[in-house]
């Protein structure tokens, strides 16, 4: 019964997507992101993702619904992020190993740009977020539940078979999504839904501290600090809920997670922090080795013996910077950079634009939440390997929409106004005219 019901549901975005393409989309995010067939027992094999895929693009060819081709200035250095990494891919050291990472890279990046030629109204960008959010938050409730549960002392691991799979990267993925959902919570009235919204904040958090990981920690501080300082609620009182519910949830962890972050002031004695620093030396040595990178799948005995500190002691990179400048060096490290720089500032303008109207207060909103959950990514991902990932590129979509939005509805307030002041001006002039008639 429970694979007849999904079939449906998956069902449904793949024909609608035909007709009108953003469904399409939202169905190809909802597979992407939470991979719900995995949950069944006899659709896990099936090619969902590539049959969403096509029939957006085929939908996109046919559809009579609206379509916005455009370039912004981070539209521009994504395609030139994936441009670099077509160029890097003959030069891989391991080119048979590399082609299957490179093909699901491709698929994300031309997807994150068709989600931003068919996405464009409010509605449109409130359900991509609601399907990030429900994606996660499936996963991050029953995590939270089972640290409940459990008492702290069994970790949180991801759905198998993603780029979450592991309990580092899911953890550094709810930190990702929480402010999307404090987003959300911001655009609800209902009392009922403001507060099951909070509830499920709370138990993605402990959910994310369940996974035990050391990075996701880090994250969720950089994550707090820049929410409360994007809060517009009294800064102290924030402050004080904030602790209140922090300390709450580190108490509520078992002795063997105390001991496990404890291990951050003292890494230097910790073999999987410096299996990571090793890994990020190798990435390094390599990358001044080789203009081009290693290309995908580097991270091998043979490439750590020419060019890691520690020859045995092979990892993977455990960083979204590193593991950029392993595989595709300088530029592309440069690239990936400056790809997130951008989303950042636009991010910022629309935090600070979007203000002072009442119509794109939403925008503000978004854009304040989208700084933290970039804030989550920037400092977790130093320790994660989530480079290609597709939450925070979607992340960049609802910024590069939202933009788009604001733009838009300030050229048609310009416009209203030029045309009321022509009608003004036009009334006058008759008034006049009969005046001396």
């Amino acid at each position: 019964m429970r694979d007849l019901v999904l079939l449906l549901l998956l069902a449904y975005p793949v024909i609608q997507g035909l007709r009108h393409p953003w469904i399409g989309v939202l169905g190809w995010t909802w597979v992407s992101i939470m991979n719900p067939h995995a949950l069944s027992w006899n659709l896990k094999n099936l090619p969902v993702a590539a049959a969403m895929a096509g029939s957006t693009l085929l939908g996109l060819l046919l559809t009579k619904d609206r379509r916005n081709f455009f370039v912004t200035r981070e539209t521009a250095v994504l395609m030139m992020f994936m441009l670099w990494m077509c160029i890097t891919l003959p030069f891989s050291f391991f080119l048979d190993e590399s082609m299957p990472l490179w093909n699901r890279v491709m698929k994300i990046d031309l997807m994150i740009l068709v989600a931003m030629v068919v996405l464009h109204s409010k509605r449109q960008m409130m359900a991509l977020t609601w399907v990030l959010v429900a994606s996660l938050a499936f996963y991050g409730i029953k995590g939270g539940i089972f640290t409940l549960a459990t008492g702290g002392s069994y970790r949180v691991w991801g759905p198998e078979g993603t780029y979450i799979e592991g309990n580092n990267e899911v953890a550094l993925a709810f930190v990702i999504v929480i402010p999307l959902m404090r987003f959300l919570q911001m655009q609800i009235q209902h009392k009922w839904g403001r507060r099951g919204l909070g509830l499920a904040m709370v138990l993605m958090s402990l959910a994310a501290l369940g996974s035990q990981s050391r990075g996701a920690l880090l994250a969720i501080a950089a994550m707090t600090l820049v929410m409360w300082w994007r809060g517009k609620s009294n800064k102290f009182v924030s402050a004080f809920v904030f602790l209140i519910v922090g300390a709450a949830l580190v108490v509520f962890m078992p002795d063997s997670w105390t001991e496990r972050m404890s291990t951050i002031k003292t890494y230097e004695q910790d073999g999987s922090a410096m299996g990571r620093i090793n890994a990020w030396w190798m990435a390094w040595n390599l990358a001044k080795h080789h203009f081009f990178g290693g290309g995908f799948m580097i991270y091998t005995p043979s490439m750590f013996s020419m060019y890691a500190p520690d020859p045995l002691d092979v990892h993977a990179a455990h960083s979204i910077y590193f593991m950029v400048l392993g595989e595709h060096g300088f530029v592309g490290l440069f690239l990936f950079l400056l790809l997130w720089v951008l989303v950042w500032l636009s991010a910022g303008r629309l935090r600070r634009e979007g203000a002072s109207r009442p119509a794109t207060q939403w925008l503000s909103d978004l854009g304040s939440m989208c700084q933290v959950s970039l804030a989550g990514y920037a400092v977790g991902g130093a320790f994660l390997s989530l480079s290609y990932y597709d939450l925070p590129y979607n992340v960049l979509v609802l910024v590069v929409l939202g933009r788009r939005w604001m733009e838009r509805k300030a050229w048609e307030e310009e416009a209203a106004e030029a045309e009321k002041a022509v009608r003004q001006k036009a009334g006058k002039a008759a008034a006049l005219n009969g005046a001396m008639n």
